[in-house]
């Protein structure tokens, strides 16, 4: 296998598909195609916290060259440039995956392949961790599970990592009811994993899960901009979204504090071995 890294320098489900997405797999790896730029500015980051948890538990150290499945513009993988890694991005989406190369190529450790949790294209037995973040409710489970065990090293793990928005306060909860009002089809995909799932994805092997807790807080713009990163939501020039906008606007009038709202997440992380 040819060499995956450049050499330069800077700081810096086990689910049962449903029909719906059976048939939309294919479409699935463009669904961002049109909301990178709002995906890189308004989706949440993951708390730092996971680092020190996969490398107490799990022996991540530095040395270990981990595969972001689903990386989609970096978000995760920034995560773990600034930790110290050696990251190489999977992804299949092209406007995603290049506005990832243009973010994080200046670092020397980050490389991008276009492929799929199905087929990622790497080496069998060349990667010590997979991590897949906000991105496993995309897999075909099965294949995906056989091609991570095919690319990890002996002893590998995976972590399956993942922001669950919160529903506690008023704000999160008009939010809530805005999206269910409005999304195209937010239903039919499900966007969250369970311990369930994660058991029988790991399954024979142990997992564990810990919970993580993370925030944002945005002006009236940013809160558009969350609201429009997300798949299911009307993207601008489409039917709907003007009445979207409409919605937002009446629910941060509402209730900003001195113009700001928040966004609480618990982040799931699910982590084991596959061997």
């Amino acid at each position: 296998m040819r060499s995956i890294f450049k050499r330069k320098r800077t700081s810096y489900q086990f689910i049962n598909l449903s029909t719906y997405q059976l048939i939309n797999m294919t479409d699935n790896t463009k669904r961002f195609s049109n909301r990178v730029e709002d995906y890189v500015k308004y989706r949440p980051g993951y708390p730092t916290a996971i680092i020190g948890y996969l490398r107490q538990q799990y022996g991540l150290t530095t040395d270990k060259l981990v595969a972001d499945v689903g990386a989609g513009t970096g978000i995760s993988s920034a995560m773990l440039l600034n930790a110290g890694y050696k990251v190489v991005a999977v992804e299949p989406n092209k406007e995603m995956r290049e506005k990832a190369i243009d973010l994080l190529s200046p670092d020397d450790r980050f490389t991008a392949v276009d492929g799929t949790a199905e087929a990622t294209g790497l080496a069998a037995g060349s990667i010590d961790a997979i991590i897949s973040a906000q991105a496993f409710h995309w897999f075909d489970v099965v294949q995906a599970r056989a091609e991570f065990a095919r690319i990890l090293k002996p002893g590998g793990i995976v972590a399956l990592i993942w922001n669950e928005r919160k529903t506690t306060t008023p704000f999160e909860q008009e939010y809530a009811a805005l999206i269910t009002k409005h999304a195209s089809d937010y239903v039919p995909i499900d966007q969250r994993i369970d311990t369930e799932k994660a058991n029988a994805f790991f399954a024979p092997q142990p997992m564990q899960m810990e919970l993580f807790q993370n925030k944002q807080e945005f002006d009236k713009d940013g809160l558009i901009g969350r609201l429009a990163s997300s798949s299911y939501m009307p993207a601008r020039g489409q039917q709907g979204y003007d009445a979207m906008i409409t919605g937002i606007d009446a629910l941060f009038n509402k209730n900003n504090d001195n113009g700001l709202v928040s966004i609480h997440y618990d982040t799931r992380v699910y982590a084991g071995r596959l061997s």
